[in-house]
């Protein structure tokens, strides 16, 4: 392992909140392992934009909701110092309707899958002298939210596994944590309508949406050797929406 070079995977890199990460990664010297699902347009386009910081970027695709490509996936990646998880998806509907389909996708992509990943990454992450586990999470895996009880269900599971975890290798010096935003101004939030919009900003004290650029600066700190006694915890980036 090269201990001057580091590289870092980001999955749902084709996102909005991946690619930001992305860039936010790049400017900082990391070599990325970009995963992505669909979109190979927006993860060509984005390692395109990332090789002008002369680092090297390796898409890779896979579907989080398929066990097979566990494996394949699992010994695509060399050298790992910094694991982001930043797949998602939501479902918008009340639960008593929301297909059993659904549950299991949420389940897989947000939970399932990356801990397969990662039971066989930690001891390459240990390698690292800066070894770092970050979860994207949200804030309704914090306070959950109706209309999305299986997200917040699978985004509170993530917050629960990266507690315990950061606990069971802490004395390796890998960190897990995890960032939860309120409400970012993505694609993906772009299923309320305008008037459901107004009533969230109204209760945000900062009246406004974060930028998926902000959460890239996050994340980029917690993978700082600035950050190596930060473990176990939930870096909340919500605009002072839910404090505790």
């Amino acid at each position: 392992m090269d201990k001057d070079t580091k590289y870092a995977l980001v999955t749902g890199a084709s996102g909005d909140i991946g690619r930001e990460i992305a860039i936010a990664l790049a400017k900082e010297g990391f070599h990325l392992y970009l995963h992505y699902y669909r979109n190979e347009q927006a993860i060509q386009l984005l390692r395109e934009e990332l090789l002008s910081f002369h680092v090297d970027v390796i898409p890779i695709q896979a579907d989080f909701t398929n066990s097979d490509m566990i494996t394949r996936l699992q010994e695509s990646i060399f050298q790992l110092d910094v694991f982001v998880h930043a797949a998602g998806n939501s479902y918008y509907g009340l639960f008593q309707d929301t297909p059993d389909q659904e549950l299991k996708n949420l389940w897989d992509i947000h939970v399932h899958f990356p801990m397969q990943l990662l039971q066989k990454w930690i001891p390459k992450l240990q390698q690292s002298e800066s070894g770092r586990i970050i979860f994207i999470s949200s804030i309704w895996g914090e306070v959950g939210a109706a209309m999305e009880v299986a997200y917040s269900a699978v985004k509170g599971a993530q917050i629960a596994f990266c507690k315990a975890l950061a606990q069971e290798i802490a004395l390796s010096g890998t960190t897990v944590n995890v960032v939860s935003p309120g409400m970012v101004d993505t694609k993906m939030n772009h299923l309320f309508d305008e008037e459901e919009k107004t009533a969230i900003l109204a209760d945000i004290p900062m009246h406004r949406f974060a930028k998926p650029s902000e959460v890239g600066d996050v994340v980029v700190f917690l993978a700082s050797d600035r950050a190596s006694y930060i473990t176990g915890q939930t870096m909340r980036l919500n605009g002072g929406w839910f404090m505790r």
